[in-house]
């Protein structure tokens, strides 16, 4: 038996995934991790089969531990802000 999860452990981990991809150093990647996350979210909305919920859950879940190594690996070779980032 497949175990429900609930909306607000959907919401932290959407939460969870939008703030550890704010952290990338990264102009580039900080970018497209802010937008894969919010487009997969968007794309799984509808969704209403509980073992695909759990499916789609735990794939954020090891994604969020993907995106909290590579921030680390990112600020371990950090590079110059790109022309963009330094506007203000």
């Amino acid at each position: 038996m497949v175990s429900n999860i609930s909306r607000p452990h959907i919401l932290a981990i959407y939460k969870s995934l939008l703030r550890e991809s704010q952290k990338f150093s990264n102009y580039n990647f900080r970018l497209y991790a802010l937008r894969r996350v919010r487009d997969a979210f968007k794309e799984h909305k509808s969704l209403q089969d509980h073992k695909l919920i759990k499916k789609e859950y735990d794939f954020a879940k090891d994604n969020l531990e993907i995106i909290k190594r590579q921030v680390v690996i990112g600020e371990m070779y950090r590079t110059d802000k790109l022309v963009i980032e330094n506007q203000q």
